[in-house]
This record gives C-alpha cells, structure tokens and sequence, in this order.
C-alpha cells in the first residue's frame, strides 16, 4: 500500500472514531458515485448528506455548504446499501434478545441496510421500532406476520381473520406456505386486497402457481413453483419420492410451458426471490462437515449451528443429497433463474437467512455469487438487491439509488462492485439512518459476538 493511502486510512479512522461518527451532516469528497440510476459511476464527485437524506451530489465545486465536517474519500467507491428479502429474524424464545440485535450487526457489517423478515413474532414489530428511533442500530425493516399454511388457517374465514389481524399489527407483507387449499388461498388473497398487504410465499401444490399469481402473489419464493408447474404428471410431485421441494422432478419438467409462465409473471407484476445459495448449501452435496467449518459460521450460537449440521447429515445418511441426484437439479435451477430474468421478471436478492447453513450477511454475498455463476451481470446483480427491492414495495427512488431526496443509506468500498462484486464482502464504511460508520466499528461488534460464542 502507498504512503499516500495509508496516510489517508489513518486520517479516515482517527476521524470517525471520534463523537463525530454520529454527526448528522456530511460531506464526502472525491468519490465515485454508483447511483443505481443506470450503469455508469460517477466519478470523483462529492455526496453532502443531511439528517438521513442524500442533499445534494455533484462535483466539489459545485456543492456550497460551509461549517459543516468533511471527509476526502479519494479512491474509494460508493453504491446503494444491499436488501435482503428473503430474511428470518431470530425467534427471541429461541436464543434470547440478544440474538435478534446481533443478527442486526452481522447484516451492518456485510453492507446489508434493508431487510424483509419473513416470518413474523410481534416482537420483530417492537425490534423494528427501535431501530427506527435510533435506539439500536440495524437494517432498516419490512415484516411478514406468523405464517399463512394448511396447519394455521383452519378455513377460507379464519384466513381471512388472520389477513386482518396482521394488517391491524402493523405487519407489512403476509407469508404464505404450503399447505393451503384454492378456497383458503383465495379468501387470503381477495382479504388481502381489501385491506391493502402484499403477500407471497412458498406455492401450495393444490393451489399452484398460475392461481397463486393471478390473484396477486407478489412474490414467489424459492423459483420452485415454477419447476412444479412446468410438471404436467402432479403424480411425480409426491415429496416422499422426487425428494426436497420435488428436486427430483426435474427430468419431467416440459420447458416448452416456461414461455406462458413467464407472460403471466410480467402480466401480473410479480417478483421472485431465487434464493440460490439457500439450495447450492442446504440441499447441495457440499459435506454438512465442511459447511460447519466456514469462518462465518462462528457468529452463531453452536446450538443452532450443530442443529442445522445434523439436519443436512440426515439427508446425507439417507442418500438424498448425493451428487448424482443433487446436480442436475441445482444446475436446472440456475438455467431457470438466467431465463426467467433474461425474460425481464424482476428478480430480489434474497438468501434466506438464518437458514441451513446460511449466515445473516455473510449469505447474501453468496447469493451474489450464485448469481454471477449462473450469468447475470454484475449491474443486474445490484439491481435485485437495491433498485428491485425498492419497486417491490412502490418506493422507488425513495432509497435504493443515490439522488438528492433519497434515503442517504450506502455501503463505501475500496473497488468498483460493477467490475469486481468480491469487494463488496469487505465494507469500509456504511451510512445508514443519518449515522456513518466505519469498518473499525462493525468488526469490533463482529469480534465481540464471536468471542461469546467461541465452542471448545
């Protein structure tokens, strides 16, 4: 490293470890500006930023503000903060409080500002809250209520009753699993309008997915329904013989059906959220052994981490998982998410986490990965995880780009993501709610739930 660079890191650190950290205005100078707002950066620009909204972004000499801190961020990079929409906030009887808000760190520090929950306690409404004031820090957040399934809902009413009680909680999307019959779903679905929610989920097989998407599913979850679908025989969806979400079914699927699933798709403006890594792993034939040993793996309690190694060794002991079985379908599952987006069908970054062996933060920069492997561009890549997200709840240019008016919510690194999407695991700074904070911070919370958790 360059006399220069070490120079200015020591400048940068010193600055922002100070009471300053909190300040709520800022002017970052000499940086380059991924805005979202199409594929070009721009380029050694300042950004001034004001009580959690972005003011004003230009060159230098353009932007007048006096009296207020600055900081030169020559060299560095600035883009969007990362969504992760398909999250599941931590059940606080499980592994207490305290779980829930240092599942918040690890999103901060992987540059995860926005996050949908998808799977609801009321306490996650409470946690939201606080995060919101300021109190605690963390990913801005949208939640999903208690899940929508064949257990929960007893009939179309009772759905209906449950649409209604978690739009008076202050629930912000519904989530929908298996198990639903068409009456049930559509009384869900017709609810749902009246009051005004998103809803979406997994597709119940009785319902299937062209019913599910017509009254309005907002998003598909998983990208499995539309392998099932695509299975005209239903007698070769029977989970006790094609496995995991039908993984085996993957040699009857007609691909001459994908056409018409995906006019319907953009005819009804719905999303999907692929989560790719949450199959390549859970379901993958990577060994549970090896899984358990990545580095990310040490911000967990152990309790959970051994649950989900035992969970994957069983369907290893029983041979479900075997590459031979494994393979064609994940790769099925890649071919699938490159035609659905290549098609146009908006797709959201979304990991599922915590899940089997899907660590909060650290998950989504697989999922990144899965992405780039399967042949989406690394500006289409940002999209599902800024831009997408945004236009999923009608909000955009709200947050997700960077323009004067929008949420001053981004991630500074030392590379250009548009040409090197590794850089973004490695966040230097971010801003979120009017706060700015450094690497130095992140990590120290980081080594601290590490620590608490070290297994012997």
């Amino acid at each position: 490293m360059k006399t220069a660079k070490i120079l200015f890191w020591l400048f940068f650190l010193s600055f922002f470890t100070s009471p300053l950290l909190f300040a709520q205005e800022l002017l970052i100078n000499h940086v380059n500006i991924i805005t979202m707002q199409d594929d070009k950066v721009l380029e050694d620009h300042s950004i001034y930023v004001k009580d959690g909204v972005i003011m004003e972004i230009a060159p230098e000499e353009e932007i007048s503000v006096a009296g207020i801190r600055t900081l030169d961020g020559r060299g560095m990079y600035i883009f969007p903060g990362l969504a992760e929409f398909h999250a599941h906030l931590p059940n606080p009887e499980q592994y207490g409080p305290e779980f829930q808000e240092e599942v918040l760190w690890l999103y901060l520090a992987n540059g995860v500002l926005r996050i949908r929950s998808m799977l609801g306690y009321e306490s996650h409404l409470t946690l939201k809250q606080r995060v919101e004031k300021g109190e605690i820090p963390g990913p801005r957040m949208f939640i999903s209520g208690p899940s929508l399934n064949g257990n929960s809902v007893a009939d179309p009413e009772a759905g209906r009753k449950m649409v209604r009680d978690q739009k008076t909680a202050g629930y912000d999307h519904l989530k929908l699993h298996p198990g639903l019959d068409t009456p049930k779903f559509l009384a869900i679905a017709d609810e749902a309008k009246k009051v005004g929610i998103y809803y979406g989920g997994h597709v119940s097989q009785d319902v299937g997915l062209v019913t599910s998407v017509t009254n309005g599913y907002r998003s598909v979850e998983h990208i499995d329904g539309y392998l099932e679908a695509m299975v005209t025989d239903k007698s070769k969806l029977d989970p006790t013989k094609s496995g995991p979400f039908n993984m085996q079914a993957v040699g009857d699927v007609d691909m001459s059906l994908l056409p018409g699933l995906i006019k319907m798709t953009l005819e009804n403006k719905a999303y999907v959220a692929p989560t790719m890594t949450l199959f390549e792993r859970y379901f993958g034939y990577q060994p549970a052994y090896e899984l358990r040993q990545q580095p990310e793996m040490f911000y967990l309690p152990g309790q959970l981490v051994t649950q989900w190694f035992n969970t994957k060794s069983q369907l290893e002991g029983n041979g479900v998982l075997a590459e031979e079985k494994v393979k064609p379908y994940l790769e099925f599952r890649q071919k699938l998410f490159l035609e659905l987006h290549e098609a146009g069908v908006p797709m959201i970054m979304s990991s599922d986490s915590p899940q089997v062996f899907n660590v909060p933060g650290f998950s989504i920069h697989r999922e990144i990965e899965s992405m780039s492997l399967a042949g989406m561009s690394n500006y289409e890549i940002l999209k599902t995880g800024s831009v997408n997200c945004a236009a999923y709840y009608e909000e955009e240019g709200e947050w997700g780009v960077l323009k004067p008016g929008a949420a001053a919510e981004f991630v500074m690194v030392q590379k250009n993501p548009l040409e090197d999407l590794a850089i973004m695991q490695r966040p230097q700074a971010i801003m979120i709610g009017g706060k700015f904070m450094q690497r130095d911070e992140f990590m120290l919370e980081l080594n601290l739930i590490r620590q608490k958790y070290i297994r012997q």
